[in-house]
């Protein structure tokens, strides 16, 4: 148990940065087209079942769903973006973090049926004004759901990153 934990609070840890150190300068509709399309193009290479969404608050931007997904996905997605909404963290960090306190989500006053503390959304911050956008990305492992998004935002980051 204690190496579990130490592995939890590790990667706890690693959320925590990068959620701090992924933040961009700002996020237009073209840089929401840019990463959907970003995602839909790995998710081809790599033969992901995965569906893809980008919101602005009620606005979808982008949505893409592979071969091998469902309406299921979609609900995934759907009580990801509604937690990372709610607390402006991504929904594989604030899982995580649940985990380590070994508390359950409705600890929070948050139904499991509307809100899901799994891997795959990520928040758009931008510098000096906050959270403007979610990323989510629902078919892999948690994990996996994560890391894809993380990538696709770090992507952006470098190529809009002033010079």
């Amino acid at each position: 148990m204690v190496d579990d934990d130490n592995d939890l609070r590790t990667l706890v840890a690693r959320l925590e940065d990068e959620q701090s150190t992924l933040v961009l300068d700002r996020f237009t509709n073209d840089d929401a087209w840019t990463v959907g399309s970003w995602l839909w193009r790995a998710a081809v290479e790599r033969d992901l079942p995965i569906v893809i969404s980008i919101r602005r608050g009620e606005q979808r931007l982008f949505y893409a769903a592979r071969p091998g997904t469902s309406s299921d996905n979609d609900a995934w997605v759907e009580r990801k973006e509604r937690l990372v909404r709610r607390f402006a963290t991504a929904s594989y960090l604030v899982g995580r973090r649940l985990a380590l306190s070994d508390r359950p989500l409705a600890e929070l006053g948050l139904d499991p049926l509307l809100y899901a503390p799994d891997g795959g959304c990520v928040p758009v911050v931008v510098r000096d004004v906050g959270m403007v956008a979610t990323v989510t990305v629902s078919g892999l492992r948690q994990g996996d759901d994560h890391a894809l998004v993380v990538e696709a935002l770090t992507a952006l980051r470098l190529t809009s990153a002033p010079s």
